[in-house]
């Protein structure tokens, strides 16, 4: 017979569903306010229905401000800190595999940065460079100062993902020959690489979404969030509803994207390995 359910887990299910809805629930009147007509504002009741909105995000009408130009910048820098942050922290996941002296010291002043309140970095920063003498611009004080943010995760989960791997790999490779660059190349890299670009979607999303680091280490210039943040304190028009819709579905695709990649790396080690299988 079935046994049916304690009452605990329809609490819990409750309990779920309302965090559920906390969670997705604004996200879900952004993407609808998105669709406000022509004369729609920014709260419900909707007036119509309409792609007037992103009609005026994609032309740069009214209440869109430099978005154009903020988006690209954020690509350049995402792009820039995502293959920053993987090099080092496979570089970092391969050095740490032996011990060596001030290991502990180098290892928490790297991840310090994740419990320091972003802003006081980000200031630190500026005010480094300040006494440097040296003018804040996007291409390495903004940079650097992203990477303070997405570095300590890209550490922490090549940590991980070298602590599962099976160091009888490596000892065979190097019973049949295998130089230190080769082991790497085609023994230890092919199995971590899942690992390697969940890495990669981390430092590039993190620095897409960063502002508090950057703030005050841009330059002249505005990252995609500052550029929002400073639209949302003048005339709000549901056009900043279009580009939440957008940006989402893009980082969406974007995940989605990096799970089917690595599902997909995933497949063909199962069928290699199935294959090496004796019969």
């Amino acid at each position: 017979m079935r046994r049916s359910r304690p009452h605990s887990f329809y609490v819990l299910s409750v309990l779920f569903g309302l965090f559920v809805l906390f969670l997705y629930g604004p996200m879900l009147c952004v993407y609808l306010l998105s669709f406000q007509g022509p004369t729609g504002g920014t709260s419900f009741p909707m007036r119509g229905v309409s792609l007037v909105w992103y009609q005026t995000l994609f032309e740069g009408g009214r209440g869109v401000g430099d978005l154009g130009n903020a988006f690209w910048r954020s690509m350049r820098m995402c792009v820039i800190v995502a293959a920053f942050s993987t090099v080092i922290a496979v570089a970092a996941g391969m050095a740490y595999r032996r011990k060596f002296m001030g290991s502990n010291f180098i290892f928490y002043t790297a991840i310090i940065s994740m419990v320091v309140p972003g802003i006081f970095v980000g200031f630190g920063i500026a005010l480094t460079l300040g006494l440097m003498g040296l003018k804040s611009d996007w291409w390495y004080s903004g940079v650097g100062s992203q990477l303070t943010w997405s570095l300590p995760f890209g550490l922490l989960i090549m940590f991980i993902v070298l602590g599962r791997f099976n160091p009888a790999y490596e000892e065979a490779a190097t019973d049949l020959g295998a130089t230190a660059r080769q082991r790497f190349l085609y023994v230890i890299l092919p199995i971590v690489l899942p690992g390697v670009i969940g890495i990669t979607m981390a430092g590039f999303t993190s620095s897409y979404d960063e502002s508090a680091r950057s703030a005050l280490n841009m330059g002249t210039g505005n990252t995609m969030p500052m550029e929002l943040t400073a639209l949302l304190g003048a005339a709000t028009t549901p056009a900043m509803f279009a580009v939440g819709t957008l940006t989402t579905l893009f980082m969406f695709a974007l995940v989605i994207g990096t799970l089917l990649l690595v599902g997909r790396i995933a497949k063909r080690r199962q069928l290699s390995l199935t294959r090496q299988q004796p019969a």
